[in-house]
């Protein structure tokens, strides 16, 4: 077996028993990006010779005898809308094309502290306004199940390199959804953390207060060793949270006895594909033969979270993406006058769906809109948050569906609003600041992954990794791989020898 078809921990154990080398894995991972790359279009820029030096210092650590962190030499991609310093971060948008922070978001500073080789940074749907990887500037990122069809989005490109092994762990970003989504699309397990649990330091915002970074990975396991390097207070960051974060593998084997589980009527049943409702029913057998009661729940406002989600997002973005008017950074359109040179500049620089959410912000933003449409939106929210918090008074955690159908055809969704509503099940919690996570529920007979869903209260991301990690084990499967052989245009792309 080859080192890039193992997952991170197994990656761990070897490197931790000095079994395998820092320098062999990255390698690994490079060959696999070199081969599978031009076929997933998962990554914006590569840090070949970055990620090799790293590895060799961890190398050079460990036969030292220092203390590593269990992750150090397993590499790790980042979505492109985090920070790195010397190292261009695009946002997979023209306005930041050749752009290069002179610092580290928090995470990545996290990251190089405990020694993870950063392969390079991932393609996105433009400044994550999308669903599907298709709005990116550069190019639309492929599904490694089936390469006609999307990752999901926006983080699509670090969805697409865990799952097409091109990377063992991935950082991304979720606002409405823009982590668990992608998860279900590929086969991957992907957590939105609380929001304020993981600093936004570094991380350039879409919506301010919806937007936190996540992690894709294989298995609930991996997911909470990532998440628990990266999370915890940050003075740098206002909106922070100052409880530092648990040792959320510790309890990844606790029972589930007498958990309480909610399946939630509105992410199940009529309007869903069959086969995501015969995942959910699974998942909640499973659950049950582990000891947990399950029951049903309802969301009563969750029908007005699309609505609320894009007022609020787009006014958010449209006070947000100001700043990109080619005066201090980014992309600089001349003009005749300065006025002028804002106009080409946004214009040019700006992809269609971003003008879209801007606009649509700006204008719910208005005097004369203001009260009739983003303090409604506001409103809505509130009684979102009062409908999980009367939903928890009978239930420890929430599960439904992540998606209602499985990933969909590259150029499939030309209206906008259809792909819009393909993220209904997820906008909810990312309204109410609550924790989620989605995890595999098995292979649609279309061959294609699909995703289950799992909320918990504000901070209890511990409880959302043991309750995944016992379906892992409940499934007894390792996790699922693409096929060997991809649909190609004019042919396939044989995996098997790449083997």
């Amino acid at each position: 077996m080859k080192l890039y078809e193992l997952t991170a921990a197994a990656l761990s154990r070897l490197l931790q028993n000095m079994e395998v080398s820092a320098m062999e894995v990255v390698k690994s991972f490079l060959d696999r990006i070199a081969a599978v790359e031009p076929y997933i279009k998962a990554f914006v820029t590569l840090t070949p010779a970055e990620a090799l030096q790293e590895a060799r210092a961890v190398d050079l650590k460990r036969a030292r005898g220092e203390a590593l962190h269990p992750l150090a030499g397993v590499p790790v991609a980042l979505k492109d809308c985090i920070c790195t310093a010397g190292l261009r971060t695009t946002c997979s948008s023209r306005v930041l094309e050749n752009f290069i922070p002179p610092y580290d978001a928090t995470v990545v500073a996290k990251l190089k502290k405990a020694g993870l080789p950063i392969l390079g940074k991932t393609n996105m749907d433009e400044f994550s306004m999308g669903s599907s990887t298709e709005y990116s500037a550069f190019f639309p990122t492929r599904n490694p199940w089936n390469l006609e069809r999307v990752p999901g989005g926006s983080s699509g490109g670090s969805a697409a390199a865990v799952a097409a092994r091109m990377a063992p762990l991935a950082l991304g970003s979720d606002t409405g959804g823009s982590v668990r989504q992608p998860a279900a699309f590929c086969g991957l397990t992907g957590i939105r953390p609380t929001y304020g649990r993981v600093s936004r330091f570094g991380l350039i915002a879409y919506a301010s207060s919806l937007d936190q970074i996540g992690t894709l990975t294989l298995t609930a396991a991996e997911g909470a060793l990532l998440l628990g390097l990266i999370a915890g207070h940050d003075p740098l960051d206002s909106t922070s949270l100052p409880q530092e974060a648990p040792h959320y593998a510790a309890s990844l084997e606790d029972s589930l006895k007498g958990l309480r589980v909610g399946v939630i009527a509105e992410n199940y049943g009529a309007g869903f594909d069959p086969e995501i409702n015969a995942a959910v029913e699974n998942a909640v057998n499973l659950l049950k033969e582990r000891g947990a009661s399950v029951g049903e729940v309802s969301l009563p406002h969750s029908g007005y979270a699309l609505a609320a989600y894009c007022l609020i997002s787009s006014a958010e973005a449209s006070s947000n993406l100001a700043r990109f008017d080619g005066v201090r950074y980014g992309l600089r359109v001349g003009g005749e006058n300065i006025a002028d040179m804002f106009s080409r500049t946004r214009g040019e620089g700006f992809g269609p769906e971003v003008k879209r959410r801007m606009m649509i912000g700006t204008y719910a933003l208005g005097a004369g809109s203001c009260d009739a449409l983003y303090q409604q939106a506001l409103k809505v929210r509130t009684l979102l948050r009062r409908d999980f918090a009367s939903a928890f008074k009978d239930f420890d955690l929430l599960m439904g569906a992540t998606t209602s159908a499985p990933a969909y055809k590259i150029g499939e969704k030309k209206d906008p609003l259809q792909m819009y509503l393909g993220d209904t099940c997820t906008l909810s919690d990312a309204l109410a600041g609550l924790p989620s996570i989605s995890v595999p529920g098995g292979l649609h007979s279309c061959g294609l992954p699909v995703g289950v869903q799992l909320t918990a209260p504000p901070l209890q991301e511990g409880l959302l990794f043991r309750a995944a990690h016992a379906l892992e084990e409940a499934r007894g499967d390792a996790p699922a791989c693409p096929p060997l052989d991809l649909p190609l245009e004019g042919g396939c792309l044989e995996w098997n020898l790449r083997l």
